[in-house]
């Protein structure tokens, strides 16, 4: 009997926990060593939030504030969020969108630059919970992309959950 209450609890956990939609954000927590391309390697920290329906991560750049990036999960669409970025000013940024499939992540969101739209992607391939391979690439159509930047994020540290 109690190996069977056991593992019906077990099963009530693992079913919890898979339909929980921040379980796979949560991996962005801690500091990452970022390079780029042509650029000097730069530490990323993201320090990661739950409160409520929204999950939060305020990114640091070197230690100087970026972004408060938020993320709200899209009803019935799992691995689906909508994304916003507030600026320390205040100021936030366009919505965005993140879908998640498995180990690849893509961020997109677009820019009113005067009349004419700009698409921005954001494609992050982990390898594991503590290694990130990204391309960020803009496009004028939503169909051409031109790669503007690639890199990889290694993880230096893991912020107390």
């Amino acid at each position: 009997m109690r190996k069977a209450i056991f593992l019906l609890a077990l099963t009530w956990a693992g079913a919890l926990f898979a339909a929980d939609p921040y379980t796979p954000l949560w991996l962005y927590n801690g500091s990452w060593q970022v390079t780029h391309k042509d650029q000097p390697p730069e530490k990323l920290t993201n320090r990661c939030a739950l409160v409520g329906h929204f999950f939060a991560c305020e990114q640091t750049v070197n230690g100087v504030p970026g972004n408060l990036l938020i993320f709200i999960p899209v009803p019935d669409k799992p691995g689906h969020y909508y994304t916003q970025n507030v600026r320390p000013e205040g100021r936030a940024t366009a919505r965005g969108e993140l879908e998640i499939q498995g180990d690849r992540w893509i961020f997109g969101s677009t820019w009113d630059q005067g009349g004419s739209t700009v698409y921005y992607r954001t494609t992050n391939i982990f390898s594991g919970r503590n290694k990130i391979q990204y391309e960020q690439a803009e496009s004028s159509d939503n169909k051409n992309w031109t790669v503007k930047n690639n890199g990889e994020e290694i993880r230096i540290q893991t912020s107390a959950r």
